[in-house]
């Protein structure tokens, strides 16, 4: 809250209000300010004329805390969320856009039904859903579980056969087999285990 003699400023307005002073300072120059500030020149003598005039409060932005020129007017708001009430009920912000649009001709987007039910205790925040995969204890021994699978491909480039490189990895240990065939079965998966 705003005092007598207190000014609400942003971090951004306070790095802006310091480089300022340095420069009405003469220790900064304008085109050094700019450049710090991401600014032009132009805008950086605007500034230093309305901190001159108005003091420390010149460097706030002038629309601050002003309403935006593209909000919705109060009576739609009111008129949407007694429609919600009346008639949607029980339906999610989309579709009760929807049918507000369709229906009452009522246009709004669903992100500001959502926000305005939810400031009214209509509707409640969706809870985020847990992770789809969790993260497992390796196995204990090493052969216990081994995992596996067949990659067929173009290995050779056109200069030989097609082949499946048959990859195995002990959960265990992370130990890695790998090797050519000519095709994925039963035969390569008995050869491969045996080996390691």
């Amino acid at each position: 809250m705003e005092g007598k003699g207190i000014i609400m400023m942003s971090q951004r307005e306070l790095k802006r209000l310091h480089l300022i002073h340095k420069v009405l300072d003469k220790r900064l120059k304008q085109a050094k300010a700019a450049d710090i500030l991401q600014l032009t020149a132009r805008q950086i003598r605007r500034m230093i004329k309305r901190v001159r005039a108005e003091g420390d409060p010149g460097i706030i932005h002038k629309l601050r805390a002003r309403p935006s020129s593209r909000a919705i007017p109060k009576k739609i708001k009111d008129k949407a969320i007694k429609r919600y009430k009346e008639k949607y009920q029980g339906f999610g912000p989309t579709l009760a856009t929807e049918k507000l649009f369709e229906i009452d001709k009522i246009k709004l987007s669903d992100e500001t039904l959502r926000n305005w039910l939810i400031e009214e205790g209509e509707w409640k925040k969706a809870r985020k859903r847990r992770e789809h995969r969790r993260w497992r204890e390796r196995k204990a021994c090493p052969g216990q579980m081994i995992q596996m699978d067949g990659s067929h491909h173009d290995w050779l480039e056109g200069r030989g056969p097609k082949l499946v490189l048959m990859a195995y990895i002990d959960d265990a240990t992370s130990t890695a087999y790998a090797r050519f065939y000519t095709y994925e079965g039963t035969i390569p998966l008995w050869i491969v285990l045996r080996a390691t």
